[in-house]
């Protein structure tokens, strides 16, 4: 084969892949922007417009409203949904989750990629073997044992149960990033009188602020979209409820209009995109963090 074609050839590839490249985003785009933005005109439309003509894709500023908004924040006393309180609710146990996570996985994490024991290869693996089991499996087991504990109902148990569901993947996410960083920087901090502990807090841990945050937001989004142990710890209790159950009640409420339902659901989504294009950054570099020494 010739040079020249070898060149044609070449730049053939080039361009269909360039093509294909921008084919595929415009449709991932579309797959995931339309339907939230469906989403988001359906809970600023009165009903009565979404019945007249349920296809139309745009609104005029005469139909835009913010009513279905207000009564998905007021509270139940007052005729509303109250999401407000199933917000706080919500943030609560995703923010205790996440301290809490991050808390006990740092060390965990640190002391596989550090420190030598038996087992030590294998001990990654079987971090993550606990998502081998359903969750539906251990759902009724756990909540026997918490409502002996008297954890049942509350959101402490909650929120217990969510970070045991998170730590091993947490110390799996961590010990990828942990192992990139350089031996001679702890042996430095050592020769300088840093203790083990100091190492951790004014080194490593700076250093692995990206993954960090990477390994929050996704500890965050689990705790905070959990429906199913959410529903079995809390369903006697309205007043404890989490976001996701009280939009679970308003899709199987038949009085609920189809657009306030809407509108809890753009309340539920938006902290969550909110917290991921303010962490963009920090987000790629922690989930790409290690990917060329690892």
């Amino acid at each position: 084969m010739s040079r020249a074609s070898r060149m044609t050839r070449t730049q053939f590839e080039e361009g269909l892949f360039g093509v294909l490249r921008w084919v595929v985003i415009a449709f991932l785009i579309l797959i995931t922007v339309v339907p939230f933005y469906y989403m988001l005109l359906l809970s600023v439309k009165p009903i009565d417009a979404l019945l007249l003509d349920p296809g139309q894709l745009w609104i005029s500023a005469k139909e835009f409203t913010l009513a279905t908004y207000e009564s998905v924040l007021k509270p139940t006393s007052e005729g509303g949904q109250g999401f407000l309180s199933l917000l706080l609710n919500s943030a609560l146990v995703a923010v205790a989750t996440v301290l809490l996570t991050l808390a006990a996985a740092v060390p965990g994490a640190y002391a596989v990629s550090r420190l030598k024991f038996f087992g030590g290869r294998q001990v990654s693996a079987l971090f993550l073997a606990v998502y081998l089991f359903p969750a539906t499996l251990l759902a009724v087991p756990l909540f026997v044992m918490f409502a002996k504990m008297g954890l049942s109902g509350s959101l402490v148990g909650l929120a217990i149960v969510y970070i045991a569901q998170t730590v091993p993947v947490s110390i799996y996410m961590l010990k990828n990033y942990f192992v990139t960083i350089p031996h001679s920087i702890e042996e430095a901090a050592a020769i300088d009188g840093a203790s083990r502990l100091q190492t951790v807090r004014k080194i490593i841990l700076p250093l692995a602020l990206p993954t960090l945050m990477a390994t929050g937001l996704y500890v965050f989004m689990i705790a905070w979209n959990e429906f199913l142990f959410a529903l079995l710890f809390l369903a006697a209790d309205p007043d404890r409820w989490t976001v996701s159950l009280g939009l679970q009640q308003l899709a199987g409420g038949i009085e609920v209009s189809k657009t306030v339902l809407m509108a809890g659901s753009v309340v539920l989504t938006l902290p969550v995109v909110a917290l991921f294009f303010a962490a963009e950054r920090l987000l790629t570099e922690g989930l790409t963090a290690g990917a060329d020494k690892g």
